[in-house]
Order: structure tokens, then C-alpha cells, then sequence
């Protein structure tokens, strides 16, 4: 009775509702954002990519080391995962890096090579129009040498808003550092080969002997150099003290649009200090801004400053460039925002560089180059025909050993792909996925696993059917032992896969990663779709038959045992009365 009250509990709607309601919000998501894109990112040897080469130049001129070399190229591959799987490449040749992104995102390899060296530095004057040459007098009412109005009548900056996320709007926060949002710069185009002012290449040993001059004028301590420097500076040419600027030293900088320059004071704070970065939405008007969050010593150091130094401006400098200098209101030893001319794409850029730290050296980035698949669409339908050969191998074997439980097999695995499908066109336009052969190997494999669960409930079906239960009563039996080797046998495979993904690189992750995923669906599916449709058949007169479903075989040695039972008691009960008398 226990197991016929069992029977009843089972709800098996209730679990095909579930699935169907999962299906319908993922595939809501597919066709109501992407702007109607429906297939799954490829990757580089399906589709081709874009590939930048990144050349290291060094202030001596001599070749970079080369523990720098694989600390650079272990920093970007961070970057890389940091974007999720997306299946780039990141290779040294010699003194260069090679990055290589599906796709056409070549400004987005370009990123990835940013230096990222963040420094604070006191603003001593400036803004200066970036036209502003030697010679020129500046506009009345503004500094003799910086060409702006003095500090002192500097209108007022707007009262510090809350960083997002930090609370309700009445509660106290720590201030953040503001300035006003200019408007998103113009694309930059794809430059060639960085030379320097003088026309030379960047691993020119004479380079060295520029470094050093520049070091000298637009790091001097002296007021008069400074002020030389500061209306000369061109903004407009390629700049080789960018990323090898002495922060022990003042520095004479434009501003990362070129508009404007700035002297600037020594480094007080590195970017080493940073703990977090994130970009977020501007509170304050349109535009996007970087959230900063210090470790406890830098958190301290910028507390310390901005405290000592409310109304007195603060530039952040990254690689060299000016990207905001706001004016610091109150002491801050909260959250600190970075904003500037920055669209969601360039804060999120910036964050993530900032968030794996910046490189032990600076690289010139070359020409976005188109790569070809190197596998093409003809290695794409081998993939496919082996998972097409896989399922109807499976298909064969479950259609001749179960029959009418082979065809629900393949409708859990027409369905497992149908999500699978619909998951992978999201992590894509999400986390940036793309599906490679090996993932689609992974994939492949997946079918197996797959297949084992139900081989994994049906044998234990038959094996709860030979001891004398009937299909309807046994059904809910062996489920419940069944599903804890299911959940066991997946997690076995999962916790493989999630290893896999935590040690390997390249497409081996992307293997890991699809093998990973199509696990944790296949429980989605057993638990959803495959347990209720057994309930449902065993139910149906029609279709509850043990010879529709592979079982009649078990169902007769089922039927003897039910048979042998009762004979069996009735023989135990001679036996005892006969010993009686």
C-alpha cells in the first residue's frame, strides 16, 4: 500500500509544467534581446577572428625579459577569462603577444593589451587648451601659468552623490569623487605600428635616448621647464614616455581626449591598491562611470589625502593620460568613482583591466588583422554528422532494448537539445561563449551521459518488476533509487568538468565548460521531463502495457514471483500446524 500511496503523491503536470515554463522564459530571452541574432557565437576555427599583435618596447631598447613577457601574457589571458569563455587566443612570439578574438572585435584584443598603470597625482595646474602653445599670454583672469581661473574661483562642484549600490539615498555615505561627464570621443582608428615623434620604431634603441629627454622636460622639477613643457606639449603625436613615466616625479600630461594638459605632482597612490573595479551607471546624469574599491592600506592612504586636501583637485592618470581630475569636496574612505568620457563599452573595458591589475610592461598594438577559420564550416558538419551518428546509435540501442521508454528516450534528448541550444545563444551575447569543436566535442560526450541516466532508471525499472511488482507500482520504487546514482554518476562528472575548466586554458575550457553545462541540464531534463513521462505511461491502459515498453520479458518472472508467494505462505502453514500436531 505504501508504494501505491507513493504512486498517487506523483504529480508528473506539475514536473512537465515546470520544464515548459523554463523553455518558454529562455527562449523569451532569445527572441526579446539580441537584437534578433539567433545562432550561438562560433568560435576561431569555425568562423575566423580578428587578431592584434602587441610589441613590447622597453625604455633601454633592449629586447624585454622574459619572465616579463609570460607575467604579460598570464595577465591578459585573466583578462581573456575575465570576458568569460570566449575562446581568444594569447601566444608569445618572441617579444610579442599575439592576441587572436573571434569575430571582428579587434578594439577589444586592443584592450586587453592595455598597460593599466593607474597613478594619483596632485593637479598643480592645469587644465591648459591643448592648442595653447609657447608664447601665447593667457585669457584674462586666468593663471599666469596654468591659463585657467585661480583655484579659489573655481565654481563650486555639486554636492557628492551616493555611488550606486551603496544604500538608500537617505542614509549617510562616504563621498565620491565627481566630475562632469564629457561627450563620448569619436572612434579611434586602428593604428599602425606606433612610431615615435621622431619617426622611429618602437624597439629603435634610440627610443631610449627620447625617454630620457622627455624624463628630463616633462618630469623636471624646475618651474620654468615645467611651464616650457606644459605649453609645448603636442597631445596630437604618439607619446613614448607613456607607461614609463616616473611617479617618483612631477609629469606634464594630456588628457585622454587630447583637449586639454595638465602638471601634475608625484604618485601618491598606485593602482596596485585597487581591490575592485566596476563599471556602473553615472547617478548623477547620462553616461557611465568605474567604481573603485581600495585594499585597507590604500584605502587609508586616500582617505588620508583627501582629507588633507578638500577643494584641491585629484587627476587620475592611466598610462600616462589624464582620464578625470575632479575636485575632491569631502574626505573620502568609501567607494571612489573614475568618470570621464566614458560609454558602457569603455567602462567596462577599464574596469577590467583595472580589476587584473596592470602589466609589467608597455606594448604598441599593430593593425587588426582578419584570420580565416582555421578549421572552417566543413570541420563544423563532421562535428555535427559525429553527434548526429552518436544520437542515432543511441536511438537504437534504447529503441531495440526499451521500445516504447527508447522513444521517450530520444523526446528527453530532442528537448535536452532544444535548451541547450537556447542556453548557448544566451551565455553568448551574455558572457561573451563561443562554441568551438571542442566544445561541440564536449557536447557529443554529453549525449552519453545523458543516455546513462535513463539506462540508470530503466534497469532499475526491470530489476523492481522482477521481484513481482507491476509496471505502475514499480515505477515509483525505482525512481527513488535510481535518482540518487543519477545525481551521484552527474556529480562525479560535473565535479571532472569544473576541475577541468579551474586548470586548463584555451579550448580544453571550452570542452570543460559545455561537458560541465550539458551535465547539469541532464538532471533538468531527468528530473522534469523524463521521470513524469514514465509515470504517465505507466498510468495509461493503453499504454502501460509491459510489452509496449521492453518489459514483458521481466513482467512474466514478475508475474511467478507473485504467483510463488502466496503458495509459498500456504506451505509454511502446513509445515507449522503439521510440527504442531
Amino acid at each position: 500500500m505504501a508504494t501505491s500511496s507513493g504512486q498517487q503523491h506523483v504529480r508528473p503536470w506539475r514536473y512537465l509544467t515546470a520544464f515548459a515554463g523554463i523553455v518558454v522564459v529562455l527562449y523569451a530571452l532569445v527572441f526579446l534581446t539580441g537584437g534578433g541574432n539567433l545562432t550561438p557565437k562560433l568560435g576561431i576555427d569555425l568562423q575566423g577572428g580578428t587578431r592584434v599583435t602587441l610589441t613590447a618596447r622597453t625604455t633601454d631598447g633592449q629586447p624585454p625579459p622574459r619572465d616579463q613577457l609570460i607575467q604579460a601574457q598570464d595577465i591578459i589571458e585573466q583578462r581573456v577569462n575575465g570576458l568569460g569563455v570566449s575562446g581568444a587566443e594569447v601566444q608569445l612570439d618572441g617579444s610579442n603577444i599575439v592576441i587572436t578574438v573571434p569575430g571582428d572585435a579587434g578594439e577589444q584584443a586592443r584592450s586587453l593589451g592595455q598597460t593599466a598603470q593607474l597613478r594619483f597625482r596632485e593637479v598643480l595646474q592645469g587644465p591648459v587648451p591643448a592648442n595653447q602653445a609657447a608664447g601665447q599670454q593667457p585669457a584674462p583672469g586666468q593663471d599666469a601659468q596654468s591659463g585657467q581661473a585661480p583655484a579659489s574661483q573655481a565654481p563650486a562642484s555639486p554636492a557628492p552623490a551616493q555611488p550606486q549600490g551603496m544604500g538608500e539615498q537617505s542614509r549617510p555615505v562616504a563621498p565620491v569623487a565627481q566630475v562632469a561627464l564629457l561627450q563620448d570621443p569619436p572612434p579611434t582608428p586602428a593604428p599602425s605600428p606606433t612610431p615615435s615623434p621622431s619617426g622611429l620604431a618602437p624597439d629603435d634603441p634610440r627610443v631610449a635616448a627620447e625617454v630620457t629627454k622627455l624624463r628630463e622636460t616633462r618630469q623636471s622639477t624646475d618651474q620654468a621647464t615645467q611651464l616650457q613643457a606644459l605649453l609645448s606639449l603636442n597631445c596630437g603625436a604618439p607619446d613614448p614616455l607613456q607607461g614609463y613615466d616616473d611617479p617618483t616625479k612631477p609629469l606634464v600630461a594630456c588628457s585622454e581626449d587630447g583637449q586639454t594638459k595638465y602638471l601634475l605632482g608625484p604618485s601618491f597612490l598606485e593602482g596596485t591598491e585597487i581591490a575592485s573595479a566596476q563599471a556602473q551607471q553615472n547617478q548623477q546624469g547620462v553616461g557611465w562611470v568605474v567604481g573603485l574599491t581600495f585594499k585597507p592600506q590604500g584605502a587609508d592612504t586616500w582617505g588620508r589625502y583627501t582629507t588633507e586636501n578638500v577643494g584641491k583637485n585629484v587627476a587620475f592618470v592611466l598610462d600616462g593620460d589624464v582620464v578625470s581630475a575632479p575636485t575632491i569636496n569631502q574626505p573620502i574612505f568609501g567607494q571612489t568613482q573614475i568618470s570621464g568620457q566614458f560609454n558602457q563599452d569603455r567602462a567596462q573595458q577599464l574596469a577590467q583591466v583595472l580589476r587584473y591589475g596592470s602589466l609589467p610592461l608597455s606594448f604598441d598594438s599593430g593593425n587588426a588583422q582578419t584570420v580565416s577559420a582555421s578549421l572552417g564550416l566543413a570541420s563544423l558538419e563532421a562535428g555535427l554528422i559525429a553527434g548526429a551518428v552518436g544520437l542515432v546509435l543511441v536511438f537504437a540501442y534504447c529503441l531495440f532494448y526499451y521500445r516504447l521508454l527508447g522513444i521517450l528516450t530520444m523526446l528527453s534528448l530532442a528537448l535536452s537539445g532544444l535548451v541547450v541550444y537556447a542556453v548557448l545563444i544566451l551565455l553568448g551575447r551574455w558572457i561573451g561563449f563561443t562554441l568551438d569543436l571542442a566544445g561541440v566535442a564536449g557536447f557529443i560526450i554529453a549525449i552519453g551521459i545523458t543516455a546513462d541516466s535513463f539506462v540508470i532508471f530503466f534497469e532499475r525499472l526491470k530489476d523492481e518488476m522482477r521481484d513481482g511488482r507491476t509496471f505502475r507500482s514499480a515505477v515509483p520504487r525505482s525512481w527513488e533509487r535510481a535518482r540518487r546514482t543519477i545525481l551521484t554518476a552527474d556529480a562525479v562528472s560535473f565535479l571532472a568538468a569544473a576541475v577541468l575548466y579551474i586548470l586548463a586554458v584555451g579550448e580544453v575550457r571550452g570542452f570543460a565548460f559545455t561537458l560541465g553545462m550539458s551535465t547539469v541540464l541532464d538532471l533538468v531534463v531527468v528530473f522534469l521531463v523524463t521521470f513524469p513521462l514514465v509515470v504517465l505511461i505507466s498510468r495509461s491502459k493503453s499504454l502501460g502495457r509491459p510489452g509496449l515498453s521492453g518489459l514483458a520479458a521481466v513482467d512474466r518472472i514478475g508475474s511467478r514471483h507473485r504467483r510463488e508467494k502466496p503458495a509459498v505462505g500456504r506451505r509454511a502453514a502446513t509445515t507449522g500446524k503439521g510440527a504442531g500436531a
